[in-house]
């Protein structure tokens, strides 16, 4: 079947080379541009070569022509980018292959690399953590040996301290090479600072070597009787070394039990050759170059030590890095023995990740003689081998699909051209007895009734149109806004259980004094319902300012709506009339919903929750004449008080469900209503409105919930005043 011109893909046949980059580069703005730079920088290069150096000019114009060259090579670039993406991925097979490739291989790629570049930053971290730790290591046990000298010098009394230094500094140089040992008078209490910088004396004692610095003359005014313990950085001439050459030493300080020391012991552990040494075989780090970090505000400023220049050797051998080894920069702490200030210095460390491994895996030989960890290793290859024979298979698996694919696509494509035409007659030949004949026998059906479907959601459409705009005229026939009587506080709510209803509120200025409240309920829902509430409320309005009676009113009304309402359909109605001058409210109730009563605060009796159900029958019944709906109708009259909360509601707010079909219930909304009768009117409609969604939950709505809550206010005004505010309302209006 011959294609549509519609669907064939926009690319043009491909002109001949010459004639394309020719026409290019003369008739497009980006070749002019290539063109005229080229030739600039060629004059320039030819000017160049023939006079020599040129002027300053010159040099600007070539910096213009090379820019133009590079703005009209990115355009053509772009250029030839859309054009090979559109050329190459134009058909689905193209595009199943890239995306195969980028769902199966590229992943694949990037978490071998994720993983490589995570075991790598891991062991780095490690080195460096292993370095700090064997430092601090070192550095408790230069504490303990200091700790120890100076209690064995106070318990001989301070007799034979070089004996008891020489014994001390003898024992631990066979584990510690290089250590020196120091006993430094101390010359103030404890807990007092200053006192010591100046002084002269020298050490009183000292044993070992020495080689890396001279023994310390005092103790500094920051390091108290608590001691010290720390790493500390020293520098000397040496003349194969480089001049900012640093190294490191381990120092501590300790003193006798006393609040009034006379002496410290101070243990010097040069981090040398040996240290680094055990440092290499206990963690497979090897330690470098050292050197202190600068801070530019001086703040953390630490100055080495002066070391002594014939100490050759006191620190570790920067030797070449080992093959397989891998180099990298730590941080270590570091502080200032004449200040105090922490600071750093940054050490070349190299790391081997094999004996790093074999060190932190604690590795066992079972009976076969391999390890455990290499058992291990040789199982993640394995199944990572498997991981890419898979995605290969899954690879080769996708090409073969993608032919078998590409041609119903194709099919379908054609398919639906036809329909986008206007076609809807059009069938695709099924082929093949699997999903994608599946598809295309549902795409013929789909064809057959899209037509009709197109109908029925038009005609959806307009209905859905009109329902919203009888909504917004039934909404229209509700009272707008509060009702405005001085010494009455009156808010409302109603929401329809679909998009039109039956509930029926409104209020009826009768005087300047009077006003009546009307709440009703349609019997069903929906259009019907709403077309007889919209009938009700001309009714009612008229009938108000004829009667003043409730009980009058609703047998006229009832009368009336009798003769033309639907034999299955009634109507349930409370009317209540308020009168602020005489202090009352008259009501009556025709079959519908009890109403609720909370009187004021200043009542003698307990304040609670009154439900009030007058006599009355549902209006519209043809049961008779009207005889029996005018015998049961009672009307009543209750005085007002200050504080005085009413509650007019229909049975959506009562018969409110969950999904466990519990009713919200006239009794929790009488505990609510007394529980927050301090609210105002409209607060406490928000709280009620709030609970019954939150008792409602998902549950759907199943009927229009209408409520009007009245409360005559704790200082309402004289009968004078409220004339006079509701004369000035009715002229602002």
């Amino acid at each position: 079947m011959a294609r549509s011109r519609s669907h064939r893909p926009l690319i043009a046949p491909a002109p001949d080379q010459q004639t394309g980059l020719r026409h290019a580069l003369r008739h497009t703005m980006a070749g002019r541009l290539i063109v005229v730079g080229v030739a600039i920088r060629l004059l320039i290069l030819a000017a160049d070569a023939i006079a020599g150096p040129l002027p300053t000019f010159f040099a600007v114009a070539d910096t213009v022509a090379a820019l133009a060259i590079a703005i009209g090579a990115v355009y053509f670039v772009v250029r030839l980018f859309i054009a090979a993406k559109r050329r190459l991925l134009w058909r689905v097979r193209r595009k199943l292959i890239l995306s195969y490739i980028f769902v199966g291989f590229i992943p694949a790629i990037l978490i071998v690399v994720f993983f490589l570049l995570g075991g790598f930053l891991l062991f780095y971290n490690l080195s460096s953590y292993l370095v700090q730790s064997r430092i601090h290591a070192l550095s408790d046990e230069a504490r303990f040996i200091a700790r120890s000298t100076a209690l064995e010098i106070q318990r001989a009394g301070g007799r034979d301290v070089a004996a008891i230094v020489s014994g001390r500094q003898g024992n631990a140089a066979q584990q510690f090479p290089g250590m020196s040992l120091a006993v430094v008078p101390f010359k103030r209490p404890c807990g007092q600072t200053g006192g010591d910088a100046a002084a002269t004396t020298g050490p009183i004692a000292s044993a070992g070597p020495w080689a890396h610095t001279d023994p310390p003359r005092t103790i500094p005014p920051w390091i108290d009787c608590p001691g010290f313990g720390g790493l500390l950085a020293y520098s000397h001439p040496i003349a194969t070394s480089p001049p900012d050459e640093t190294h490191m030493l381990v120092r501590a300080v300790a003193f006798p039990d006393s609040s009034l020391p006379g002496y410290a012991v101070v243990v010097d552990l040069p981090v040398n050759d040996e240290v680094a040494r055990r440092l290499r075989t206990e963690t497979g780090v090897e330690l470098g170059h050292v050197s202190v970090v600068e801070d530019p505000g001086g703040k953390r400023e630490v100055k080495p030590l002066a070391g002594r220049g014939d100490a050759d050797g006191t620190g570790p051998r920067r030797d070449a890095a080992a093959p397989g080894r891998l180099e990298q920069v730590a941080d270590i702490d570091v502080r200032d023995w004449t200040t105090g200030n922490a600071g750093q210095v940054t050490a070349q460390i190299r790391l081997s990740i094999g004996e790093i491994w074999s060190q932190i895996s604690g590795e066992k030989r079972p009976s076969g003689g391999r390890t455990v960890g290499q058992a291990l290793l040789f199982l993640l290859g394995v199944i990572g081998l498997l991981f890419l024979i898979i995605e290969a298979l899954a690879l080769t698996a996708g090409l073969a699909l993608a032919k078998s694919i590409t041609g119903s696509i194709h099919e379908l494509f054609v398919g639906t051209g036809r329909v986008r035409q206007g076609d809807f007659t059009h069938k695709i030949p099924v082929k093949s007895d699997d999903q994608l004949g599946e598809l295309t026998d549902s795409f013929n059906s789909m064809t057959a009734s899209i037509e009709d479907l197109l109908r029925q959601a038009a005609e959806k459409k307009r209905l859905e149109e009109e329902l919203r705009i009888a909504r917004e005229i039934q909404m229209s026939l509700l009272p707008q806004g509060p009702l405005l009587m001085p010494g009455l506080a009156v808010t409302a709510l109603c929401v329809p259980a679909r998009e039109v209803g039956g509930d029926y509120y409104d209020f009826f200025p009768i005087d300047d004094h009077r006003v009546g409240v009307l709440i009703a309920d349609v019997s069903g829902k929906g259009t019907s319902a709403a077309l007889y509430m919209a009938e009700l409320k001309g009714l009612m309005l008229s009938l108000s300012q004829i009667h003043t009676s409730p009980r009058q009113l609703m047998i006229t009304a009832n009368g009336i709506i009798a003769n033309n309402l639907d034999a299955r359909s009634f109507i349930t109605m409370t009317y209540a009339v308020v009168d602020l001058r005489e202090r009352t409210m008259t009501y009556a109730r025709a079959g519908h919903t009890p109403l609720m009563y909370l009187p004021g605060p200043g009542c003698s009796e307990p304040r609670r929750m009154q439900v009030l159900v007058p006599d009355g029958l549902v209006l519209g019944l043809k049961l008779d004449s009207g005889e029996m709906f005018e015998r049961l109708l009672e009307e009543s009259t209750i005085r007002l008080n200050a504080g005085d909360l009413f509650v007019f509601y229909t049975d959506g707010i009562s018969e409110a469900m969950n999904e466990g079909d519990d009713c919200f219930g006239e009794n929790r909304l009488g505990q609510l209503v007394e529980e927050h009768a301090h609210l105002g009117s409209a607060e406490l409609r928000e709280r009620i409105l709030r609970e019954i969604e939150a008792f409602v939950g998902t549950a759907p709505q199943h009927d229009d919930m209408t409520m009007i809550l009245l409360k005559i206010d704790e200082a309402a005004p004289s009968v004078e005043k409220a004339t006079a505010e509701l004369a000035e309302s009715a002229e602002s209006r």
